[in-house]
């Protein structure tokens, strides 16, 4: 937080308005990003690419269906364990 405080500081007088705009949103969104990097919150990326791709088979499996709610609840159950 002091890193990111001292790099808002250095913008004011660089009047650089993307940078400022993208200070302000990292501090709107700071509690979530915080959240982000603490050890326990973490998702391997493996777990997360097979995630993607079961998503990505059960659209092209539903090709032509128009039930989103549907879709929905498939991608939500594909990763309960089986009885």
């Amino acid at each position: 937080m002091r890193f990111f405080e001292n790099w808002k500081a250095g913008l004011k007088w660089q009047r650089l308005k993307p940078y400022q705009k993208f200070a302000r949103m990292i501090e709107d969104h700071w509690d979530g990003i915080a959240a982000f990097c603490k050890p326990e919150n973490k998702v391997s990326l493996g777990f997360v690419e097979g995630l993607n791709n079961k998503i990505r088979v059960i659209q092209r499996r539903a090709y032509g269906l128009r039930d989103e709610e549907y879709l929905r609840l498939k991608i939500l159950t594909c990763m309960l364990p089986p009885f």
